[in-house]
């Protein structure tokens, strides 16, 4: 049984969200602040926290770092509706999803299943993730299984969402995707906001190019969205091996 932490000051949407979440299966732990949802993340470490931005003692974003000190882990922030620039924030700081409120409890746990199946922790119910070959390109390595990715060797810190989107790029090399295909294929979203995906191609591309302000790997395809263009045998030596990202 995967543990999710809900933390929220509104007692109804921590009660909904946490009824939810126990019929589907899961164990819930609840906290109403920041300061109480670090120290329960510290105690009992959740395998994914729904995090509501807004938060007395300690907001969401701070309360974002400090849970993920110790290592990655998947969160799904809670913004209110309209609020973009806080959704960017959240995006920025590592959040692999994002719910506006007003929201369906029932589409919250949906979210919860589906980064917990991407990131390659199974969601209530269901069986080990399948294992994959590694991928390579040029002076990048990814091990899916182990949900380990480097780059000249060193180990790139990459969030569970940013690892997805790698590893969709490696898998289709030269070929022009949009947006709104990579929302559907890396983070399983039919619709959403398209933000998500532009913040977290530059998030990538920080962690991956030479020069991420003149991209070679992840090239923006003016119109249509972007491709991944694997390096040329001559530019993976330019580095040394000691060079991480």
């Amino acid at each position: 049984m995967k543990r999710i932490l809900v933390v929220d000051d509104d007692p109804t949407v921590s009660e909904v969200v946490a009824g939810y979440l126990d019929r589907a299966g899961f164990d819930v732990d609840v906290a109403a602040d920041g300061p109480a949802a670090v120290a329960r993340a510290a105690t009992r470490p959740p395998d994914l926290v729904v995090l509501d931005l807004m938060l007395p003692g300690m907001d969401g974003l701070e309360v974002c770092r400090r849970i993920r000190e110790n290592g990655p882990l998947p969160v799904i922030m809670l913004t209110a509706r309209g609020d973009e620039e806080d959704r960017i924030l959240g995006l920025e700081v590592g959040a692999d999803d994002y719910v506006t409120k007003p929201f369906s409890p029932r589409e919250l746990v949906l979210r919860v299943e589906s980064v917990l199946r991407r990131t390659g922790t199974p969601a209530a119910a269901e069986g080990p993730p399948r294992a994959e070959p590694g991928l390579r390109s040029g002076p990048l390595a990814l091990d899916s299984t182990a949900r380990r990715a480097t780059r000249y060797g060193t180990e790139l810190a990459l969030t569970m969402r940013e690892f997805d989107l790698l590893a969709y790029f490696l898998r289709h090399p030269g070929r022009a995707t949009s947006r709104e295909e990579l929302m559907h294929r890396v983070w399983g979203w039919e619709f959403g906001d398209l933000s998500t995906v532009t913040v977290h191609v530059r998030r990538l591309r920080e962690k991956i190019e030479d020069d991420p302000a003149r991209p070679r790997l992840i090239s923006t395809v003016w119109g249509v969205g972007y491709r991944f263009d694997p390096p040329r045998p001559e530019n993976a030596h330019e580095k040394g091996a000691g060079d991480g990202g």
